[in-house]
């Protein structure tokens, strides 16, 4: 997952826990038989919740960061609140998602983590501001989507999940995010035991995304689907099926002959395309698009048509469902 760091405005939550929202009725439905989680950024607006419900069953709202120090998170603000309340008048569930997501260097930062993972006072800290913050506005569960953890700090982030499943009230939810691998044993060099962490969480979010990107790799899909099956199915040698939630990706990447590319959202690349009068090409052996600009960049993205497909692969896997970064980015979930 991709977010932005928030900041405090704890006392705005009981005000704000008073207006009521009337939603617009929401375009498309959830696929039969699977729970859909849609990741928001705590600035998105109630109008793309609104557009988007009627294919979700759950939001999650980027919405805490872990401090530097790793002992601290910083408190939902007054867009994460809104959303909540939005969420919540679409009848969806919605959790609360604290990330180790650093401005200073625009990527995640695996020193938080460690701050944070190789502490038990920090982790019994941590545990107790996030139930804190659950139960005192209204949250229905914690998403921890701590990224590039080292294999050291694999036990720490069990110990964490844990400290939060016991501080938590029975009914609230704990999920986690983890990036994909093809392999147990490279899943463990990520920081994740799966076996333990499927002891101690309830929904286990798989990020099948971003296994090509602009700064890290040559042109390619953003989760080629042939990749994303093989990395479910390593992960469900250990991850009971009913835990997981396969990652769709609802964005895309330009790579451009000299400079650095940049994340486009579906309509972005769709208008990107169209303005350039390039042709776009559905690649059918991976479900995705791509596309050769005029002045040599590569665009690659991840659409409706791709989600549809994945759809497919969570079924034919009797996985819980699918989880969606991002709303806003992709299209309209239906």
């Amino acid at each position: 997952m991709r977010l932005l760091p928030l900041w405090l405005a704890p006392l705005l939550a009981p005000l704000l826990a008073l207006t009521v929202l009337a939603p617009v009725p929401a375009s498309g439905r959830v696929p039969d038989g699977l729970q859909v989680t849609g990741w928001i950024l705590d600035n998105g607006s109630d109008r793309l919740v609104d557009r988007n419900a009627g294919g979700l069953t759950t939001l999650s709202v980027a919405g805490l960061s872990l401090a530097a120090s790793g002992g601290t998170v910083s408190a939902p603000d007054a867009g994460a609140l809104r959303l909540l309340r939005t969420a919540h008048a679409h009848g969806l569930t919605a959790e609360l998602l604290v990330s180790n997501y650093s401005n200073a260097t625009g990527d995640f930062d695996p020193q938080r983590n460690h701050a944070l993972l190789s502490s038990h006072r920090r982790i019994t800290r941590v545990a107790g501001r996030l139930a804190g913050f659950v139960s005192d506005q209204g949250w229905d569960g914690v998403n921890v989507d701590l990224e590039l953890v080292r294999e050291a700090d694999g036990p720490g982030l069990v110990d964490l999940l844990a400290e939060l499943q016991r501080r938590m009230p029975a009914e609230r939810t704990v999920s986690v995010d983890i990036s994909a691998a093809t392999s147990v044993a490279g899943y463990r060099q990520h920081g994740y035991r799966l076996a333990d962490l499927a002891e101690v969480v309830d929904v286990v979010d798989l990020m099948t995304y971003d296994q090509h990107g602009p700064g890290w790799s040559g042109p390619g899909p953003i989760g080629a689907l042939p990749w994303q099956r093989d990395t479910l199915e390593a992960l469900l040698t250990v991850v009971p099926a009913g835990q997981v939630q396969l990652g769709v990706a609802g964005y895309g990447y330009t790579w451009p002959p000299h400079g650095t590319g940049r994340s486009l959202g579906d309509r972005q690349a769709r208008g990107l395309v169209r303005r350039d009068g390039a042709t776009p090409h559905w690649r059918a052996d991976v479900a995705e698009w791509t596309a050769h600009l005029s002045d040599g960049t590569v665009v690659w993205w991840s659409d409706r048509r791709s989600y549809a497909e994945r759809v497919d692969l969570a079924r034919e896997h009797a996985v819980r469902g699918l989880a969606v970064w991002r709303v806003g980015s992709a299209d309209t979930l239906r």
